[in-house]
């Protein structure tokens, strides 16, 4: 009997073996063989490549656009230079325009003054208005004056400013001697009056400024 107990009891052993290994058949039908597997995983490296590939194209493309973009932007930073230079050198000519009739309307106000500065009222025959003539000449000369520092003031705004001639030396850049006279107490080229007023703006000659210069036996 005892052998016979022990042979049931390594049956019932093998058995309960048997059905804790037995792999279940579902689990089996649902794992992916290494064939699909390495199908699948091929596939994907494709795909992974051509996304790769599609996107170096549009990497590049991007490249090319932008570089094109810098090109036009530096090509239109040139013109847009160009153009700003060109632009400047126009309002300059049209200021030194605009200034040289200033300067000109200066130049008859100063000569204006300068008349009523040397005005010397008639005795005879107009005795009785000499009065009122000297007192309307005086408000007039008054007023040019004024009118005369306010146009000063106006070119020194604009940055104009006169040409100190008289008891310098001849500066053909900026003088122009249109007469000669001779004194002995300066020396050969000082400029011994002033013709015409010169003028410079924004430190260049706008207007030559016409002067009388020394000059000593025929030297």
């Amino acid at each position: 009997m005892s052998t016979e107990g022990q042979k049931n009891e390594l049956l019932e052993d093998f058995q309960k073996y048997l059905e804790q290994n037995t792999l279940d058949p579902f689990a089996i039908q649902n794992q992916p063989d290494l064939h699909s597997l390495l199908s699948e995983m091929s596939g994907l490296k494709t795909e992974v490549k051509a996304e790769a590939r599609q996107f170096k194209n549009t990497l590049d493309t991007l490249t090319t656009a932008l570089t094109t973009v810098q090109e036009d932007n530096k090509t239109l930073a040139t013109e847009l230079a160009a153009y700003s230079q060109r632009l400047e050198q126009q309002q300059e000519k049209l200021m030194r325009t605009m200034l040289l009739q200033m300067v000109d309307m200066y130049d008859r106000l100063n000569t204006g003054v300068d008349v009523l500065q040397n005005y010397r009222p008639v005795n005879r025959p107009f005795k009785k208005s000499r009065v009122k003539d000297v007192n309307f000449i005086k408000r007039f000369k008054e007023g040019q004056i004024m009118t005369l520092k306010r146009f000063e003031q106006l070119l020194a705004e604009y940055k104009v400013q006169v040409i100190d001639c008289v008891g310098k030396r001849l500066d053909p850049v900026t003088m122009s001697a249109v007469e000669t006279g001779q004194d002995t107490t300066h020396e050969n080229g000082i400029v011994l009056q002033e013709l015409r007023k010169g003028f410079l703006f924004k430190g260049q000659v706008l207007r030559l400024a016409e002067v009388k210069v020394n000059k000593i036996n025929g030297k």
